[in-house]
């Protein structure tokens, strides 16, 4: 009898992909920044991300940037350099207050600036530092006791500050450059200088990261991948109905045909297309789409825009299943007549990475992780076909780990690189060494990686509401725009603002489930962006934009960045 052996010879693939995807912060009609997470998680995650697999010769990940990240990193690279050169100031309140001499002296600003001071993991990157864990002390009690901010100095603001960018630059940087260890133990009395050598130090960093990635790409170690520009749920806008196919009983907003809704897929595919080329020279042919969101519908469109692959939740494949019995979740799936190929990611193994190991030691986690995989690769026969997916948020997570995460992802990129069983690849390399045949099933149902559905984006009350005010103003963009009132270059501007709104991330926050003061931020800003829309527009905005869509309320794990694929929403 012919042994099967040869077949599992072969080891079995794994891929890592990392998506880094932050929304726009950015108010295009002032210049000024609302909230610091992109530099934020540039500093950190993205210059950390990139270090880990420059450090393993065989270290291999998919990385996928949304465009509209890229350009962020951009805007601050470029006011940065302005701002040090002595020109120009700096759009981002946070960092104006690191980088201008003098702080701002008014009671409510100075209480702003204390409460985000605080924005971060007190564990992992406050207490870890006890200069900045005597600071943070005092400054919860400011919080707390507003009236006592008149006898804070400004000099408890300046180290507050310089602290609070300390703890977010990423790991690799702390162990290697002598700048941070010098801040770090001169600890309290920041001058002037020591502000500005730690902005440059910030510059430097965020210059650093487009460069880092496209060597890498370069090498051959990552394969960048992109989101649609401005991360919008692809389905939803090409029909919002597509949300009942997962789940058939949610109440949909009052018009469930978004205007336009092919043509704008098509401007965020091609605008994120001409985006990522300017930044890496080079097309994907790896789409993640915005969280994971995808119809039969969508398949189309992300295949004429020239793209080979795309990846979704587990609960997608799950709720695409004929026959429930059937289908391994580790190949790759074609649906209907659409030429694409479509990955899944392994949920079981992605959230114990973003919510499980945070607490464990960073080698026995690894050991974790990579008994699962061995104890798939061998009940997985067919080796030639089948690849692990590992597919989560790149820069959420490291928070709540020891150092950033240092240690398990330094652990878990050498013991794949070096593991006999397991071979680290790309999906590009996955495809030309193993040429997958990929299963078919007749219908994709649609979906996202939570929960299988578009629960987390429509469906409740208040998140239909944000899509009813988006629908509206897209009613009036293409009224102004049929009229002939605007010339090319406002069209333009005001295309750019529409796409804004268009985002994902909007609608996330949306929902009781979710912390107020998060969803008050996120409520406001879009508000804001929609009325910015109506300006570019030459429209007066309607009255319903001053009114609050949600408040919130809860407490979810990770601060409600990050879900689970099966958390229920409570």
């Amino acid at each position: 009898m012919p042994s099967e052996k040869p077949e599992t010879d072969q080891p079995m693939r794994v891929m890592l992909c990392w998506h880094m995807h932050q929304p726009e912060y950015r108010n295009l009609r002032t210049g000024t920044i609302s909230l610091p997470w992109t530099y934020l998680h540039a500093i950190k995650d993205y210059v950390d991300m990139a270090a880990h697999i420059e450090a393993v010769p065989n270290a291999r990940a998919v990385v996928n940037f949304a465009p509209i990240l890229l350009e962020q990193i951009q805007f601050y690279v470029d006011q940065l350099q302005d701002f040090l050169e002595g020109r120009g100031a700096l759009g981002d309140p946070l960092l104006a207050a690191l980088g201008e001499a003098v702080l701002p002296v008014e009671p409510h600003a100075q209480l702003e600036l204390v409460k985000a001071c605080l924005r971060a993991n007190r564990e992992r990157m406050i207490d870890r530092f006890p200069a900045f864990a005597r600071l943070a002390a005092l400054a919860d009690h400011y919080v707390e006791h507003p009236e006592g901010l008149i006898y804070a100095s400004s000099q408890f603001l300046v180290d507050l500050l310089v602290w609070y960018n300390l703890s977010w630059l990423g790991e690799s940087v702390r162990r290697s450059d002598p700048r941070v260890a010098e801040l770090e133990n001169k600890a309290s009395n920041f001058s002037v200088h020591d502000r500005r050598v730690l902005l440059q130090l910030m510059l430097e960093l965020m210059a650093s990261i487009v460069p880092r990635y496209r060597a890498l790409a370069e090498e051959g170690k990552v394969e960048l991948t992109m989101s649609p520009y401005a991360h919008p749920i692809v389905p939803l806008l090409l029909d919002m109905e597509s949300a009942r196919e997962a789940m058939p009983d949610a109440p949909l907003p009052l018009h469930t045909e978004y205007p336009g809704g092919p043509e704008r897929t098509r401007w965020h595919l091609a605008k994120g297309l001409e985006v990522f080329d300017k930044y890496f020279g080079r097309r994907p042919i790896g789409l993640w789409p915005s969280e994971g969101g995808v119809s039969q519908d969508s398949l189309g469109y992300f295949a004429e825009a020239g793209f080979r692959w795309i990846a979704s939740g587990e609960g997608v494949l799950n709720n695409s299943h004929e026959n429930k019995d059937l289908g391994c979740r580790h190949r790759l799936y074609r649906f209907g007549d659409a030429d694409i190929l479509c990955a899944f990611r392994d949920d079981g193994l992605s959230d114990l990475i973003g919510f499980n190991y945070s607490d464990w030691h960073g080698e026995d986690a690894v050991a974790n992780l990579v008994g699962h995989m061995e104890n798939i690769a061998e009940l997985c026969r067919d080796h030639k076909d089948c690849m692990i997916s590992i597919i989560l948020d790149g820069e959420n997570a490291w928070e709540y780990y020891p150092e950033n995460g240092y240690y398990f992802l330094g652990h878990l990129y050498e013991a794949l690189a070096e593991h006999p069983r397991l071979s680290l690849t790309t999906m590009q390399d996955f495809l030309d060494e193993c040429e997958p045949q990929p299963t078919h099933e007749a219908h994709l149902t649609a979906g996202s990686w939570v929960y299988g559905s578009f629960s987390t984006w429509i469906g409740s009350a208040e998140k239909n509401h944000g899509w009813d005010l988006l629908v509206e103003a897209k009613r009036c963009f293409d009224q102004q725009v049929a009229s002939g009132a605007l010339g090319p270059e406002e069209v333009a501007v005001a295309e750019q603002q529409l796409a804004i709104c268009e985002g994902s991330d909007w609608f996330w926050w949306f929902g009781d489930y979710n912390p107020a003061d998060s969803v008050s931020l996120f409520d406001q800003l879009y508000r804001l962006q929609l009325a910015n829309l109506y300006h570019a527009l030459r429209v007066e905005p309607p009255g319903n934009l001053a009114e609050i869509i949600s408040r919130g309320g809860g407490k979810p794990s990770r601060g409600g960045v990050m879900r689970h694929h099966d958390e229920h929403h409570h």
